[in-house]
């Protein structure tokens, strides 16, 4: 039986969702309808394709029914009658399993894989190795060392990355420097729990399952994503100081080592929020067999 919210139960806690929401999305939209861009925090709007609006919806989670909620008549998952909302699970499970099923493997299997901690987020200046100017993916932005001190870095190092959407978008001359090869069938078998972009990742599993996973849980996923995008820019090859980012130099032994304790802690924190979903995908016990037609769709995207 659902757990029944009245109102005046369920309201505030909409609002404060709203708030949080409100609070760091206000400079993006802001940006937007001035036509403005931003390298780092456009990223998490650009590439995650997930809109501010979607954000800001609340999703008490399956299992609450919230009186009154008539506004949420024609939500995609939900069923209203009676006065009553609540999510329909059912509908979700029968629409929805390979994509539930396929987050949980992939969450799970990445979570009980040891931390590699020496990548120095040189899939960044992979991405724009042997570039002209104006192929950069960030061409108003200058290389803080120049392209050939760009390229003396990433040609003196090992790179070992295993995130496939970072590795696609290598560029020609640095796809075989990798030591990995890393595809979109393999990520179950080699994402690792340090990666920065697995960890931020966990915001995108997180949408893709809403309405089943609370907004509580997406926005602190989608928060953790802010912070770590921050610092993969501050180490990727571009001058941000304008901006207020100071470069962490990975080209450096003590630029590697703030590197790798920032990383450290996001690998603390997105074990926690990575587990808090496996949690919310093993309550809808994704094993059975009988969730009906699955979509057929991948859910890379």
């Amino acid at each position: 039986m659902a757990h029944r919210l009245t109102q005046d139960e369920w309201r505030p806690l909409e609002s404060a969702h709203h708030a949080r929401v409100d609070a760091v999305t206000a400079t993006h939209l802001s940006r937007r309808q001035g036509g403005r861009k931003h390298p780092v925090e456009d990223f998490l709007f650009s590439y995650y394709m997930h809109s501010p609006a979607q954000l800001r919806r609340w999703h008490p989670g399956p299992g609450v029914a919230l009186d009154g909620a008539d506004d949420r008549d024609g939500w995609t998952f939900y069923r209203y009658a009676d006065g009553v909302a609540q999510m329909d699970l059912p509908a979700f499970l029968a629409a929805r399993s390979d994509t539930l099923r396929f987050v949980h493997d992939l969450l799970s299997a990445t979570a009980a894989r040891p931390a590699h901690l020496g990548c120095f987020g040189l899939h960044e200046w992979a991405m724009v190795y042997r570039q002209m100017p104006e192929q950069a993916r960030h061409t108003d932005w200058p290389l803080r060392l120049g392209q050939e001190g760009t390229d003396a870095v990433v040609e003196s190092h090992q790179i070992r990355c295993s995130h496939f959407d970072a590795f696609r978008f290598f560029t020609p001359a640095a796809l075989p420097l990798n030591t990995l090869a890393p595809t979109r069938d393999s990520r179950t078998a080699m994402e690792q729990p340090a990666c920065l972009h697995a960890n931020m990742d966990l915001y995108k599993w997180a949408y893709k399952l809403s309405p089943v996973i609370p907004s509580e849980l997406t926005l602190d996923c989608f928060n953790l994503a802010r912070e770590v995008r921050e610092l993969d820019m501050r180490a990727a090859p571009y001058d941000l100081r304008t901006l207020g980012y100071e470069p962490v130099e990975i080209e450096t032994a003590a630029g590697k080592a703030e590197y790798v304790t920032a990383q450290r802690d996001f690998t603390t924190r997105a074990q926690v929020l990575r587990l808090r979903l496996i949690d919310a995908c093993d309550s809808f016990n994704i094993g059975a067999k009988d969730y009906g037609r699955s979509d057929a769709h991948s859910p890379s995207r």
